[in-house]
């Protein structure tokens, strides 16, 4: 369905990222993955999209640095001519009460989990622009839509993610450009099995115990949102068929905002 589009999915090693490269890459589109891992499993993450057919490259760009966010862009349009596709995913994680949250705990997660999207979109859009054709897609949260005690900069820059979205929907309305965000809950991602990890250790019960009492929670299915169930989602928002869905966010939580 996407054959011939070039796609850039930040924060692309492993977890939600990796999922939606993969997911992208089996509908066609050329993959370039960012974020950090060893050389040989970065290596392997992008002969196994190529095994998909296409041409898949990696880009080693801090997202806390705005030039090399801008020249991952441009690299991405030099090698494939194009960019047609923006996921924004880079994220990160830190727990505490806000008495005792780190100065530069708060600078760092909004910097990497609202700023860098923020750079990215409004470098790649003049990009977009000249092929009157592009999808953006923002990977927010549940925590997007409602708040989470000790989560203080995760949970705001999440609810930006989703204002950025709407934002940017709007400024593209009246081009074939669209701008939307996707509302996960609980994936068993690698940042989501530090926090069971944590819980465990604090509780002192074991892993399993600690999957389930996190999913009690906040998520009623009591089921982990799969990686793969993003990344279909961002193929549907990349299809002809989403082409007027735009500016707006969707939750894949298991019923979480639902209460």
């Amino acid at each position: 369905m996407l054959k011939g589009k070039t796609a850039l999915v930040t924060g692309s090693t492993s977890g939600i990222g990796l999922g939606i490269a993969e997911e992208l890459a089996k509908n066609g589109c050329n993959i370039i993955i960012n974020g950090f891992g060893p050389e040989d499993v970065i290596n392997k993450i992008i002969l196994d999209l190529e095994k998909f057919g296409v041409k898949a490259s990696y880009s080693a760009a801090n997202m806390l640095n705005k030039a090399e966010i801008a020249g991952m862009i441009d690299e991405a349009v030099f090698k494939y001519g194009r960019l047609d596709i923006l996921v924004n995913n880079a994220g990160i994680q830190h727990v505490d009460s806000i008495e005792n949250f780190p100065d530069e705990k708060w600078d760092m997660v909004i910097a990497i989990n609202l700023s860098s999207s923020f750079h990215s979109i409004k470098h790649a859009l003049p990009h977009m622009k000249k092929n009157n054709w592009g999808r953006i897609i923002n990977i927010a949260s549940a925590h997007g839509k409602v708040g989470s005690a000790n989560k203080s900069a995760y949970v705001a820059a999440k609810h930006g993610i989703v204002g950025l979205t709407k934002v940017i929907g709007l400024e593209t309305a009246e081009i074939d450009i669209t701008c939307n965000a996707i509302c996960p809950g609980w994936v068993h991602t690698p940042l989501v099995q530090k926090q069971i990890e944590e819980k465990a250790a604090q509780k002192n019960i074991s892993i399993k115990q600690a999957e389930i009492d996190l999913l009690s929670e906040k998520q009623p299915s009591l089921k982990f949102v799969k990686s793969s169930d993003i990344g279909e989602m961002v193929v549907y928002l990349c299809s002809d068929g989403a082409a007027q869905v735009t500016g707006t966010e969707f939750s894949i939580d298991g019923g979480w905002t639902a209460r």
